[in-house]
């Protein structure tokens, strides 16, 4: 496995896989071809598809501003849903033409040369043999991390907890209507400052860690500048959970980092065995992803044990299971916003739940990794982030 910190990248949304993903890989191509005079991109796939909504021209053409992009809507023969071709001329001369897939959280591999990020750092294949590790050593999650990785987590980590803080902020202090058509209100403003009548401490906390994931949630939308968590449709769950923790609860910043890397951990084990893109396998791989990630993070704060945090991130992708990615108007706005305050929630739950029931489980962490994989592959394209299928077929039918 790679490094962690490429399970987390600082960028603009709406989508690490249609805006940061075309924005790395058209950096890629332009560097490889200098000497170019013109370029031309084909997106294939999702991208061509919801391309427009996602804004991925905008992110190539911010790289290569003159660039001639078209959309292919009828390949289907695909090695990836996420497929661009990219041409690069001088004159009239091909100087190289070359696929490139950007595979979900902003990462991009070249066709025949392998991922974009760095070399590989963990041994371990999967969440069973980390844990292991840890279990035959007598050391924690965070220890071991920080013992495989090179000295600048930590610091990176501390970079993107603050990018993080900064998307709530200032998404609970804006106001207005999200860009792209649906006229969407934000919500994450509305949401901090009603407070009901004689409320509880459970409602306040629940409807805090809301306001969170939506104010992050809506500061992607909106194309600013968010951190992938895996991805950036899912950018909310992991910073609500955890900003509440720290400005509510009092958890150090450093146990917070600690918390991340955990997290992290888990983004990277389901990235290496199955897929964070919801073009790949649907919804399950981004939001659930993000909330089994947030439910192991959260699980080592409160200071569980190993197989108390497998079990916490193992139940909450167990019941997203088959979420579909069906964006209305190929837009990361509906179902986007609300499932990433839907999905923090269910993270708290399911680390309520480990606590009490971890020595029953019949499941393994890496077994419902594996189910979400081929559920993906099963999944009908049309709900895999192509705007065909479920919510944004209905609300087409509906005008």
């Amino acid at each position: 496995m790679k490094s962690i910190a490429s399970v987390y990248k600082i960028g603009n949304g709406p989508s690490s896989s249609h805006t940061v993903g075309p924005y790395n890989a058209a950096i890629a191509f332009r560097n490889r071809n200098l000497d170019a005079d013109r370029f031309e991109v084909v997106l294939y796939g999702s991208l061509a598809f919801t391309g427009e909504g996602h804004g991925t021209e905008k992110a190539i053409r911010t790289v290569i501003p003159d660039c001639v992009i078209t959309s292919d809507m009828k390949e289907n023969d695909l090695p990836h849903p996420n497929t661009m071709l990219f041409k690069a001329y001088k004159g009239d001369e091909l100087l190289e033409e070359k696929r490139i897939f950007s595979i979900g959280g902003g990462s991009i591999v070249i066709e025949g040369e392998g991922s974009s990020d760095e070399k590989e750092v963990y041994s371990q294949k999967n969440l069973s043999q980390i844990i292991e590790v840890c279990k035959t050593r007598g050391i924690n999650l965070p220890e071991f991390i920080y013992e495989v990785e090179d000295d600048g987590l930590r610091d990176y980590l501390h970079e993107i907890w603050k990018a993080m803080k900064d998307s709530i902020v200032r998404g609970i202090h804006a106001k207005g209507i999200l860009p792209g058509g649906l006229n969407v209100s934000r919500k994450a403003g509305t949401l901090y400052d009603k407070r009901c009548y004689n409320e509880s401490a459970d409602v306040t906390m629940n409807r805090l860690i809301a306001s969170y994931a939506y104010a992050a949630s809506e500061e992607n939308a909106s194309e600013n500048v968010v951190v992938t968590a895996p991805t950036c449709g899912s950018c909310g769950v992991i910073p609500a959970i955890f900003y509440y923790m720290e400005m509510e609860r009092g958890f150090p910043e450093n146990e917070i980092i600690d918390a991340l890397a955990v997290a992290g951990m888990i983004g990277n084990v389901i990235r290496t065995n199955a897929s964070i893109s919801g073009a790949e396998c649907g919804c399950q791989a981004e939001i659930g992803s993000a909330c089994s990630m947030a439910a192991a993070g959260l699980a080592h704060l409160y200071g569980l044990s190993l197989d108390e945090i497998e079990y916490a991130a193992e139940v909450a992708m167990e019941h997203n299971l088959g979420l579909t990615c069906d964006p209305v108007n190929g837009l990361v706005q509906i179902p986007c916003i609300e499932r990433n305050a839907v999905a923090a929630m269910r993270a708290i739950s399911s680390v309520n739940l480990s606590r009490f029931l971890y020595q029953t489980r019949k499941i393994s962490f890496d077994e419902v990794i594996a189910t979400m994989y081929q559920t993906g592959k099963d999944m009908n394209e049309k709900y895999r982030e192509t705007s065909h299928g479920g919510l944004a077929e209905i609300y087409r039918q509906k005008d």
